[in-house]
């Protein structure tokens, strides 16, 4: 599931990297002070923490990061050129991104960071390595590659890296790379991370039951209880709502809120468990759980979909325009963010504007099948019936068998003469998804 496994990211580097998996070799302050010279001036500035607001604030790991993060600014302003606490408030950074859903203000200030570090230390290993993972979370596919491969030319043996090129060739369509990629991260560390990646890169070529195994074995290589093993559970939670295995979805995003009441993403599983029986009101409540404990904008798209479905327009509305406010915030502080408003202003039937955006992420990787997906259904759903073939086409490219993407390219078939070929793919929607509705 691509939007989680990015947010992924950056929490398999705070594990994997923080913790030192084939590091570089040397004394890190060694090597700051032979980087630059000396009389240099080094920034001793450091963005603060931002607050938490709400369950968050009142989590017992909060006052002790509180507290870490003083330290560490202490230590960088008595040596402004060891890089090892500015990693490390890095690190901190990256996993409070990820715990409170505070991007726009995360991503620029670890930005900061990291390249002050880089100053001091342009070969630095993690700061190259976790630059390139803010940026594939920013949707800055091609700086977060190049930034990954100059990572990989400084320690080649290090598995994470490897991840992240994973991730950055799929998001840029150049899916046998990210095989390649994905298959020497697992020959140097089998570990959740690979096995998720292996997951994904199935679940794109087809092969379902595949991913979800391997999924599971994601989970199985996961600390029992740890954000990452849950992340892994929900992602398999997904697999299982894509595949119409309801309960099966259901008890995972059960068991992840057993052990961490307030994760996010397990209560907006939920909440797709309940729109699915048509339990709308219940959903709403757990989307709004959600909403409460992070601002994702993807939370609140939710909920005016429901409303949408419930027949009240005008507060479909509204929250669609939330969601835009919400976008415009992300793009403001450096994500790109015009698939998602391709997607939104599709459904909002403001279709000269999802096909203008969704031309613009479409310059910038021509080759991914979730943008060409997007505006295959933006130009159908406007009548343009030729174009909408011509992305089908490109969006089908590697054998998804994701039941809504078969569903529209069935439509379009049908809608252009082959009503045969619009049967097949109706076909092959309910092999992946037995109770797949149109």
């Amino acid at each position: 599931m691509k939007t989680y496994l990015l947010i992924f990211v950056a929490a398999w580097l705070v594990v994997a990297l923080g913790c030192g998996e084939k590091k570089q070799k040397g004394d890190s302050a060694k090597k700051s002070a032979a980087s630059m010279p000396t009389g240099s001036t080094v920034s001793t500035d450091i963005p603060a923490l931002y607050e938490r607001q709400g369950e968050l604030a009142s989590a017992v790991e909060w006052p002790k990061t509180k507290e870490k993060v003083k330290e560490l600014r202490q230590k960088i302003a008595g040596n402004p050129r060891d890089v090892k606490p500015r990693l490390q408030i890095a690190v901190i950074y990256l996993s409070e991104a990820r715990i409170t859903g505070e991007h726009p203000y995360y991503y620029p200030a670890v930005l900061k960071v990291l390249d002050d570090v880089l100053a001091i230390e342009p070969q630095n290993f993690e700061a190259t390595t976790f630059k390139a993972s803010v940026k594939m979370s920013q949707h800055q596919f091609a700086e977060a590659r190049d930034l990954a491969e100059q990572a990989r030319k400084i320690n080649p043996s290090n598995a994470y890296v490897y991840g992240v090129l994973v991730d950055a060739n799929v998001e840029l369509g150049n899916y046998a790379e990210a095989v390649a990629m994905s298959d020497k991260m697992q020959e140097l560390k089998p570990s959740l991370e690979s096995y998720s990646r292996a997951s994904y890169l199935r679940e794109i070529h087809g092969n379902y039951p595949g991913a979800i195994a391997a999924m599971k074995l994601a989970v199985e290589a996961g600390l029992p209880g740890s954000e990452p093993q849950c992340w892994a559970k929900n992602t398999l939670g997904h697999l299982y709502e894509t595949t119409g295995q309801w309960k099966q979805a259901e008890i995972q995003y059960k068991e992840i809120l057993a052990m961490r009441p307030s994760y996010a993403f397990a209560l907006r599983g939920l909440a797709q468990v309940r729109k699915a029986a048509k339990q709308y009101d219940e959903a709403l409540t757990d989307l709004d759980k959600a909403a409460k404990v992070m601002p994702e904008f993807s939370f609140h798209e939710e909920m005016a979909d429901i409303f949408a479905l419930q027949g009240n327009k005008q507060k479909a509305a509204e929250k669609y325009r939330e969601v835009v406010k919400m976008l415009d915030e992300d793009a403001r502080s450096g994500h790109a963010v015009d698939l998602e408003l391709c997607k939104l202003y599709t459904k909002t039937n403001q279709l000269d504007s999802a096909i203008a955006y969704g031309l613009k992420e479409y310059a910038r990787r021509p080759n991914n099948i979730d943008v060409n997906h997007a505006l295959a259904v933006a130009y159908f759903k406007g009548q343009n019936n030729g174009k909408a073939k011509l992305h089908m086409k490109l969006a089908l490219r590697t054998g998804s068998r994701d039941p809504e993407l078969l569903q529209v390219a069935s439509a379009i078939a049908m809608a252009t003469g082959d009503k045969a070929q619009g049967n097949r793919l109706l076909v092959q929607a309910r092999k992946t998804n037995p109770g797949f509705v149109l």
